[in-house]
């Protein structure tokens, strides 16, 4: 499939009560969550985009009914002297989630073929190599029995400007951004080059692309919670256990008929 990000800038606004159906989605989302406790699957939530495109709020409203147990948020910046050491995709497996556990990244292994591209931090033998090891990184994976699903949030260059004013406006909001968002910025055509062939050579059949239009931050939110839902869904059983015929026994016992 070829995705072409300039079909994801009408910011539609939500058509419908935004506070119910986010309520909805958290509580089908917390039910996903149990499902991959009880039956011990792992799962990755992958998030890439513009800066000020909405990736945090996605996530926050994305966990906000998760059992912190059971999952961990990776922020993803610049690797450390350790990381550097070692191959890109080392400080990734690191992260990778255990039974029963989701991991989500805010951002991914696809800095090597996006900032690490564009910025000139890797050659263009490594991030053109990049690649083919991103697909080979993801088939592992999924055929190890993970769900990956990879979210792309897109935001036209005036909805972004206007997100970057009010960081830098808002006294609470100065912190989320700096000269990485400016310089970032300034390359956008870069950027989109690097976009667009990033979906061309790692939208695969194993590891889709959703991409989401961020220009309307609660309809941006309901979509990325329902495209995420679904997919967790097809592969995780959603039917609730049985009661242990045992612990009804004790339980009735100890507290009457229930």
């Amino acid at each position: 499939m070829t995705i072409d990000l300039s079909d994801y800038e009408a910011g539609d606004p939500f058509d419908g009560d935004y506070e119910i159906e986010l309520a909805k989605l958290q509580k089908r989302l917390s039910h996903i969550q149990t499902a991959h406790i009880i039956h011990k699957r792992r799962a990755i939530v992958a998030f890439e985009g513009w800066d000020a495109a909405g990736k945090g709020g996605v996530i926050k409203r994305l966990t906000a009914e998760w059992d912190p147990r059971y999952y961990e948020v990776w922020p993803i910046s610049a690797p450390t002297q350790e990381e550097l050491s070692h191959h890109f995709l080392w400080r990734f497996w690191q992260r990778l989630p255990a039974q029963h556990n989701i991991a989500v990244f805010d951002r991914t292994w696809y800095g090597r073929v996006l900032v690490e591209r564009v910025e000139g931090y890797a050659s263009e033998t490594d991030w053109r190599r990049g690649y083919a090891e991103i697909n080979d990184f993801e088939a592992q994976q999924v055929n190890n029995g993970a769900t990956l699903i990879k979210i792309f949030l897109h935001v036209t260059q005036k909805t972004q400007d206007k997100r970057l004013r009010d960081r830098l406006t808002h006294p609470w909001k100065r912190w989320k951004t700096g000269m990485d968002d400016f310089r970032n910025r300034a390359r956008r055509a870069d950027y989109l080059d690097a976009m667009h062939e990033m979906f061309h050579e790692t939208d695969t059949p194993h590891a889709r692309w959703t991409v989401i239009d961020g220009n309307n931050k609660k309809a941006a939110r309901i979509a990325a919670l329902t495209a995420i839902a679904e997919q967790l869904e097809k592969h995780v059983p959603m039917v609730p256990p049985e009661l242990d015929p045992e612990v009804v026994k004790v339980a009735t016992e100890a507290l009457g008929k229930f």
